[in-house]
């Protein structure tokens, strides 16, 4: 059943576009190579929809406090859309995809028109060719082969095609991948390295993510069309690998990006100046907000450019030789350190006494991939092992740690699923170990911990252990629902005896902020009557998101 292009739509098209570029990523960055073969452009595309999305789904949290029972309008849906990943674009392709984006709202947020249903394809039609026209606009010197190509094959797809706006998107999405296949024949580099272009990828992705979400499919629900986007049937034309060599010549030392408050006028001088500093210049925005970036061999000289035209800010400078630099400075760091996200305040304290660099996962709002990265960085170690404690912040991890690899860090991902097996984890860390011993160690006492987490329902819901109303107390084992209570510490209870019934030598216990002592003594004393040499340890977590975490080891 195909969805109406609303704000409903918008924000599956970001979860959508979030989750295939977190599945993509690893392949995207292995494929790029223009134009500079950094590795980084999968999760530079990734953490500038990760911005979008971000921005989008606040909208909808604000407009829930005013008003629940409808979503928000639609024109507000898209300008966050745009203006997130104007602000979070990173890299060459995101800065090029934020204006992609930024183009089609130029055109999504007019006048709907008499019959929203047949404008919707005709809108979307215009958008996908503004967004081209806009992107090209951004672009200092464009090049044929690269997401510009991808993106205007969309475009003219789009324009022809008979239907609604699912078919619209469908034929643009189409396009798109035919035009992708052909870029190795259009830029030399590309042919030399047996790849397709890694931005025009990215750009297929978003726009097969783009498809499902008009065909009416959200995020994490699978596709049971073979040929549908972002399944394998899309990936026949990507290559097994990609030569280390590619014969290219001297390319600048840095690349440059910043935010800009300037008119206008600044910036048309600003594109002059730093066209003739460097290249790849891609400056994308407009009613004084600017997202800047260019190569260069003087960083200085760019961000002074900035200056002299309005106020430049969110500066970062990239040196292409960073990662190999950084591994000379390595005396000044630590050997090893864990990062662990987690939910509360007491949790936070028990992590940092344990050693670890601590990120807060606050309700409703996860840290971001640039968040985690930074968190990486702010632990100065040569080695990292990184804790997400959290299922849904599996991508958004893999993303942090690829760009702190690409900084010279060594990461390893542990996908722990809940803060119950971090705390297993931290428990056995040992950093005098090598680093894959310690890595081993900690994700096997991660993998022997299975976790609960019990919830207050927020509406009326099928279940798997069926119809819960609001206000039930639901008991999630290993994260589906698995008992349906009607008061904390009884549902608790009904937990803990079908966890422990697979055996089991210690309950772990993190109680919620607003808990009270006696529900923790009530099922310390559970387990010690009805479940022999089962030992409880009972943390004050202060989580605001679940009243209480249960882990068995």
């Amino acid at each position: 059943m195909s969805h109406t292009l609303d704000a409903d739509a918008v924000r599956a098209w970001c979860a959508l576009a979030l989750d295939a570029l977190g599945r993509a990523r690893e392949e995207i960055d292995a494929i790029n190579v223009y134009p500079v073969a950094d590795g980084d452009t999968g999760t530079n595309l990734y953490l500038t929809v990760e911005s979008a999305a971000r921005a989008v789904d606040d909208v909808f949290h604000g407009h829930a406090t005013t008003d629940p029972a409808s979503p928000p309008a639609f024109p507000d849906t898209v300008r966050a859309m745009a203006h997130g990943a104007l602000i979070g674009a990173r890299g060459n392709s995101g800065t090029i995809l934020a204006q992609l984006l930024r183009g089609m709202a130029e055109v999504l947020t007019g006048d709907p028109g008499p019959s929203p249903r047949t404008d919707d394809a005709e809108r979307l039609r215009r958008a996908l060719r503004r967004a081209v026209e806009s992107a090209y606009e951004g672009v200092a010197r464009p090049v044929e082969g690269t997401v510009l190509t991808v993106a205007a094959a969309a475009a003219d797809g789009a324009a022809n095609a008979p239907g609604d706006a699912a078919a619209v998107a469908r034929a643009a999405y189409e396009a798109a991948r035919t035009a992708l296949a052909a870029t190795p024949g259009q830029l030399e580099v590309l042919g030399r390295a047996g790849v397709v272009d890694a931005g025009g990828l990215g750009l297929v992705e978003v726009l097969g993510a783009l498809t499902r979400a008009l065909a009416g499919e959200t995020a994490g629900q699978p596709s049971h069309d073979a040929a549908a986007p972002g399944t394998s049937a899309t990936r026949a034309w990507r290559t097994e690998s990609c030569p280390a060599d590619l014969g290219g010549g001297a390319e600048p030392s840095y690349e440059v990006i910043y935010l800009l408050e300037a008119d206008d006028t600044a910036v048309a001088r600003l594109r002059t100046r730093l066209d003739a500093l460097g290249e790849s210049l891609v400056v994308v925005g407009g009613d004084g907000l600017w997202n800047v970036h260019v190569h260069v061999d003087d960083a200085g000289a760019a961000v002074e450019a900035g200056v002299e035209a309005g106020r430049p800010y969110r500066i970062r400078i990239t040196h292409f030789g960073a990662a190999q630099e950084e591994r000379t400075r390595t005396r000044e760091r630590a050997q090893r350190a864990v990062v662990a996200v987690v939910p509360g305040e007491g949790l936070a304290g028990l992590c940092t006494e344990a050693g670890a660099t601590v990120v807060a996962s606050r309700p409703g709002q996860q840290p971001t991939g640039e968040e985690l990265a930074e968190a990486i960085r702010r632990a100065h170690a040569r080695e990292v092992v990184l804790l997400p404690n959290d299922a849904e912040l599996r991508q958004t991890a893999a993303a942090a740690a690829e760009q702190a690899r690409a900084e010279g860090v060594r990461v390893a991902l542990i996908p722990t699923r809940s803060p119950v097996q971090g705390i297993a984890a931290l428990a056995v860390h040992e950093p005098g170990r090598r680093f894959d011993e310690d890595v081993v160690a900690m994700t096997a006492a991660a993998g022997a911990t299975r976790y609960a987490e019990l919830a207050v329902a927020e509406r009326q819901s099928w279940t798997m252990a069926g119809v819960c109303q609001a206000g039930d107390v639901l008991g999630l084992i290993d994260g589906d629902v698995a008992v349906i209570g009607a008061e904390l510490a009884p549902t608790a209870e009904t937990v803990l005896d079908r966890m422990l019934a697979a055996g089991g030598e210690m309950v772990t216990l993190v109680l919620g902020a607003d808990v009270p002592d006696a529900v923790a003594d009530r099922l310390e004393r559970h387990v010690r009557g009805g479940h022999l040499a089962v030992d409880t340890v009972v943390y004050r977590g202060g989580q605001q998101s679940a009243p209480l975490i249960v882990g068995v080891e």
